[in-house]
């Protein structure tokens, strides 16, 4: 072989190198990024818009400073990135389908209430906060904290 084919299948062998290696794994499981990462953000989204009644009255609780505001919506892009993450093949592997439809839902949901606190509307970010949980139990309905791969390997281990 001459010079520039080995420099050619060197070059291609590097390229290919990863290939059939499988996906990475993730640096958390899909349970960890869930109570680390997915549900406190959510929270801090639904808890932005709340309304309490207990024995001191009622209270509306809403987001009154641009700073409030700026917590809701940056809330609402987290999940929406959380959304993508959960589309990648490090969390797609060993799942059907409808995972990455739900997590496709979260990032649908993640715009409305992006918009939701653009406009500054409590009526808005608890309706859409509403539609968000319901996108998160039908998900954890199909695969609850004791399914998938993570489990499985926990499990087998």
């Amino acid at each position: 072989m001459t010079k520039t084919g080995l420099i050619a299948t060197a070059a291609l062998t590097a390229l290919l190198g990863g290939c059939g290696q499988g996906v990475e794994a993730p640096a958390k499981t899909a349970q960890q990024l869930m109570a680390e990462d997915v549900q406190p953000t959510a929270k801090i989204f639904w808890n932005s818009v709340q309304f309490i009644s207990d024995e001191t009255g009622d209270h509306d609780i809403k987001p009154e400073t641009d700073a409030d505001w700026k917590k809701t919506r940056d809330a609402a892009t987290r999940i929406g990135e959380l959304g993508l993450l959960l589309q990648t093949p490090a969390y797609t592997e060993g799942r059907s389908a409808d995972w990455t439809q739900f997590a496709k839902s979260l990032v649908d949901v993640s715009k409305l209430a992006e918009q939701a606190a653009d406009a500054r509307d409590p009526d808005k970010v608890f309706e859409v906060g509403g539609t968000m949980y319901n996108v998160c139990t039908a998900c954890h309905q199909v695969y609850p904290a004791t399914t998938g791969p993570e489990a499985e390997e926990a499990k087998a281990g």
